[in-house]
C-alpha cells in the first residue's frame, strides 16, 4: 500500500463519509449484539425459578444455565465459514430465526432437558452473532471511525443486558416478587425468557434494509454492487475507485480461510491467533459473566432479598452501559491497549475488594448475611468491577478481534477466537455455583488473579490497531 493511498483514505473517510447512514447500518447489524446480551443475561432472573420448577441441585442447574455456551461455541466456530459462503446478511437472518425459536421453546419447556435444548439452540444464535457482528461492522466502517462503530456491538450487548434485567425486575414486581408467580397463564420466569421474540423478529426485519459487506461482494465477483455499497458508507470521492481496487487486489490474493490456514509448525497456531484466543479467554476468566448470569442468586446468597437483588442486577447493567459509552468515546482517541490496561488494573482492585468483603459472610442455607461495612464494599466493588470491564475489555476485545487478523485468515481466526471465548465463558459459568458453595471469597480471588495476569499479556503481546486500515493488518 502506498503512502499516498494511506494518506488519502482517512481524509476521505473522515470528511465525506455519510455518517448517518453508516451509523444506521452499524446499529442494525448490532441488533445481533443486543440479542446476544439479552439472551445471555435474561436467565439471571429465572435461575431460582428453574431450580424450584424442576427441583434440581446447583451442579445440574449450572449445566442447564451453561448449556447455551456450548451452543455459542458451536455457532461461533461455524459462523465465519458460513458467512464466507453465503454472505454476512444471510448469517444474520439465520441467527434471528434461531433466536426466535429458542425464545419460544425456552418459555414453554416441558422438562429440564427440553429447556437445555432450547438454551443450546439460542446459544448457537449467540455464537453466530458474536462473530458476524464485529466482522460485518469492521468491513463496512470507514477506517477513521471504525473503532467507535465497532464498539456499537458491545454497546448493543450491554443494552441488551440492561433491558433484560429491567424486564426481569418489572415482571418480578408484577408477580409480587415471586419468580414463579402467575402472569396471564404463565409463570413470571417464562415471560422473561419468551419476550426475546420481539427483538429477534426486529433483527430479522432489519437485515433486509442493510447492505451486504463490500468485501464479501468482491469475493463473490460482484464488484459493481461492492462499489455501490462502498460509496454508500464512505461517500463518493476521488479515491473511491482506488480504495475499491486495493480491496479487490487484496481479495484476489486470498483464498477462503480455513482452520488449516491458522496452523503453525512452531506454535501450533499462528501467533496472532493465539493473541486473539488470549484476549477472548482473559475477557471471560475475570468472571464478568458471573455478574450477568448469577447476580440475583449471588446477592441472595449473602442475605439480600429477591426484589433488591433484582434491582442491583439492573443497576449493575446501567453501570455497564455507562462504561461502554466511555469506551466508545475513547477507543479511537487513546487507543485499544491503554484502555485495556486501565481496565485490567481497575478490575483487579475491584475484584480484590469483593473477595475481601465476601470473606466476612456468616451463616448458612437461607440464613446468611454480610456485616454492613462489607456489604457496602461488596456492592461498590461489584459495580466498579463492571464499570472498569465495560470501559475497557468489554469493548476493546470486540474491536481488536475485528481488526488484528490479516484479511486472508480473518473469518476463520475470528471463529476460533470467539469459540475460545465461549468455552472459557462456559467454564466460568458452569463452575461458579459449586465454587461459590465451597468458598465464595476464594472464587473471587481466582478472578482477581486473572485480572492481574491480563496486564503483562497486554503489554507484551497485544498489538495496537488504532487508525490502521484492515488491509494493513498482518
Amino acid at each position: 500500500m502506498t503512502s499516498t493511498a494511506q494518506a488519502a483514505r482517512p481524509a476521505s473517510g473522515a470528511h465525506t463519509a455519510p455518517l448517518g447512514r453508516v451509523v444506521f447500518i452499524t446499529a442494525a447489524a448490532a441488533m445481533g449484539g443486543f440479542l446476544f446480551g439479552y439472551d445471555s443475561s435474561v436467565i439471571n432472573g429465572a435461575v431460582e425459578a428453574v431450580r424450584g420448577r424442576f427441583d434440581v441441585g446447583s451442579a445440574l442447574l449450572a449445566q442447564v444455565i451453561a448449556a447455551a455456551l456450548i451452543g455459542s461455541a458451536i455457532g461461533a466456530a461455524i459462523a465465519g465459514r458460513i458467512a464466507d459462503r453465503i454472505g454476512r446478511i444471510q448469517v444474520m437472518r439465520i441467527a434471528a430465526v434461531l433466536f426466535t425459536v429458542s425464545a419460544v421453546g425456552s418459555a414453554l419447556p416441558f422438562a429440564l432437558w427440553d429447556l437445555a435444548m432450547w438454551r443450546v439452540l439460542g446459544g448457537i444464535a449467540i455464537g453466530m452473532a458474536s462473530v458476524i457482528g464485529p466482522a460485518y461492522i469492521a468491513e463496512v466502517s470507514p477506517p477513521a471511525y471504525r473503532g467507535r462503530l465497532a464498539s456499537f456491538q458491545q454497546g448493543a450487548i450491554v443494552l441488551g443486558i440492561a433491558v433484560s434485567q429491567l424486564v426481569n425486575w418489572g415482571l418480578l414486581n408484577l408477580a409480587d416478587g415471586d419468580q414463579r408467580g402467575s402472569l396471564a397463564g404463565l409463570e413470571a420466569w417464562q415471560w422473561m425468557l419468551g419476550i426475546m421474540v420481539i427483538p429477534a423478529v426486529a433483527y430479522f426485519l432489519l437485515s433486509f434494509v442493510i447492505p451486504e459487506s463490500p468485501r464479501f461482494l468482491i469475493s463473490a465477483g460482484r464488484q459493481a454492487e461492492a462499489r455501490t455499497v462502498l460509496a454508500g458508507v464512505e461517500g463518493e470521492h476521488a479515491g473511491l475507485d482506488q480504495r475499491l481496487g486495493e480491496i479487490e487486489t487484496a481479495m484476489r490474493s486470498e483464498h477462503k480461510s480455513t482452520f488449516k490456514d491458522l496452523l503453525s509448525s512452531r506454535t501450533g497456531l499462528l501467533p496472532i491467533v493465539w493473541i486473539g484466543i488470549g484476549l477472548s479467554v482473559f475477557q471471560q476468566l475475570v468472571g464478568i459473566n458471573v455478574v450477568f448470569y448469577y447476580s440475583s442468586t449471588l446477592w441472595q446468597s449473602v442475605g439480600i432479598n429477591p426484589e433488591s437483588s433484582f434491582f442491583y442486577s439492573f443497576t449493575t447493567s446501567i453501570v455497564n452501559i455507562l462504561g461502554t459509552v466511555v469506551a466508545m468515546l475513547l477507543v479511537d482517541k487513546i487507543g485499544r491497549k491503554p484502555l485495556a490496561l486501565i481496565g485490567s488494573a481497575g478490575m483487579a482492585v475491584s475484584l480484590g475488594l469483593v473477595a475481601w468483603a465476601f470473606s466476612a459472610r456468616t451463616g448458612s442455607g437461607d440464613n446468611v448475611s454480610l456485616p454492613d461495612a462489607q456489604g457496602a464494599v461488596a456492592l461498590i466493588g461489584a459495580h466498579t468491577f463492571t464499570l472498569f470491564f465495560a470501559l475497557s475489555w468489554g469493548v476493546v476485545v470486540w474491536v481488536l478481534l475485528g481488526e488484528i487478523f490479516p484479511n486472508k485468515i480473518r473469518a476463520a481466526a475470528l471463529g476460533v477466537a470467539a469459540s475460545a471465548q465461549w468455552i472459557a465463558n462456559w467454564a466460568i459459568t458452569a463452575s461458579f455455583p459449586s465454587l461459590s458453595e465451597w468458598n465464595l471469597s476464594t472464587t473471587y480471588i481466582l478472578y482477581t488473579v486473572f485480572a492481574v495476569l491480563s496486564i503483562p499479556f497486554i503489554l507484551k503481546w497485544v498489538p495496537e490497531t488504532k487508525g490502521k486500515a484492515l488491509e494493513e493488518m498482518g
